[in-house]
């Protein structure tokens, strides 16, 4: 899905494009260069290259590559954006996020529990438009939302991929496995209740897989450096707010501005929130606010580096440059236009 929002508004206005996946998952991005191929692409249109961050620099300072576009961790699109600028490219970096949901009172409960257990849990929570934190507005809306969550996790199946009942599967690496356990610990050091612990989790016949079950913690606070951080893993966490202000300041305050939702049926508090909150793309009722392609996808603050988004005409604003001509014509030419003419040729 990302590289396609780069590379197919890229080559629609005329660029070839060279696409460096993540050297842990490689194979989609293959796939996708061999149908392009397969479709009719010349070869050159499209490349695919691999590797780590030597490849990385040889792109950010190749003097024949006019600008990068990246998805990443924030600190890796930070270096991007920087290297890419001192080198003179055009660069948009997007980075890490923190999403909220804001849960008033008001809120459609059952849609509220349905959609945080996709949008927390989906994918293993390794994507950056995830809903890990969940912010329930008033002691009884809390209280409902975390007995109503718990029970809903419940009934949720980590499995393989071959497996369609499967909810979500392992998550990208070892190390990355372990780094969640050391979250999930971190938060029970700072104080944070872990309400459902997933590290222990094993699936019969993938004992060594990579897998953890979903986690929930409650009572997380704002000063929590696993709420800070973003942990791109299966962990929901719960911030209570006593106060719609309160809740709004949540996510305009976090050090990421990707996405943020609010779970409401009050009209004026949606429209209220929507241009109050200093996030970069807002849903209302919506988990995961994505927009659809003809509009652009780009966060705030530490989510996004480049003052261009990526696809929709934000992308093709980036994939191209602007070229004035200003011409002005003697009576005499005009009286000699003809419809047909001949472009001279240099001798």
């Amino acid at each position: 899905m990302i590289p396609m929002w780069m590379f197919g508004v890229a080559i629609a206005v005329g660029n070839t494009f060279i696409l460096k996946p993540s050297e842990r998952d490689p194979s989609v991005p293959v796939r996708l260069a061999e149908l392009m191929m397969e479709a009719g692409a010349p070869a050159g249109v499209l490349n695919v290259v691999h590797g780590d961050k030597v490849v990385v620099d040889a792109i950010l300072q190749h003097a024949d590559i006019k600008a990068v576009s990246f998805v990443g961790s924030s600190d890796i699109a930070q270096y991007v954006y920087v290297e890419g600028a001192k080198a003179g490219k055009r660069v948009q970096a997007m980075g890490g996020a923190k999403n909220h949901g804001i849960i008033l009172p008001d809120a459609d409960m059952d849609q509220v529990v349905k959609d945080l257990a996709g949008a927390a849990f989906g994918s293993a929570g390794e994507r950056c438009m995830a809903l890990p934190v969940a912010v329930p507005v008033g002691s009884k809306t809390a209280d409902e939302l975390r007995e109503r969550m718990v029970a809903e996790m419940e009934t949720l199946k980590v499995g393989v991929s071959s497996d369609v009942a499967a909810q979500y599967g392992p998550v990208v690496s070892s190390a990355h496995r372990q780094r969640i356990a050391d979250y999930i610990g971190m938060g029970v050091e700072e104080g944070a209740e872990l309400v459902v612990d997933g590290r222990d989790f094993a699936l019969q016949g993938y004992e060594k897989g990579f897998f953890i079950g979903p986690s929930l913690f409650d009572h997380v606070k704002p000063t929590m450096k696993s709420y800070q951080d973003e942990i791109f893993g299966p962990v929901l966490q719960l911030v209570r707010a006593d106060s719609f202000e309160e809740a709004l300041a949540l996510p305009s305050q976090h050090p990421y501005g990707n996405g943020v939702a609010i779970y409401t049926q009050n009209g004026r508090a949606a429209r209220d929130f929507a241009a109050r909150v200093n996030v970069g793309m807002v849903g209302i009722n919506v988990p995961i606010p994505v927009p659809v392609a003809y509009h652009t996808f780009g966060g705030w603050k530490r989510s996004a580096f480049g003052d261009t988004n990526q696809h929709g005409m934000e992308g093709v604003k980036f994939w191209t440059k602007v070229k004035t001509v200003t011409a002005r014509w003697p009576d005499s030419a005009l009286e000699h236009a003809d419809s047909s003419f001949v472009i001279p040729t240099m001798q």
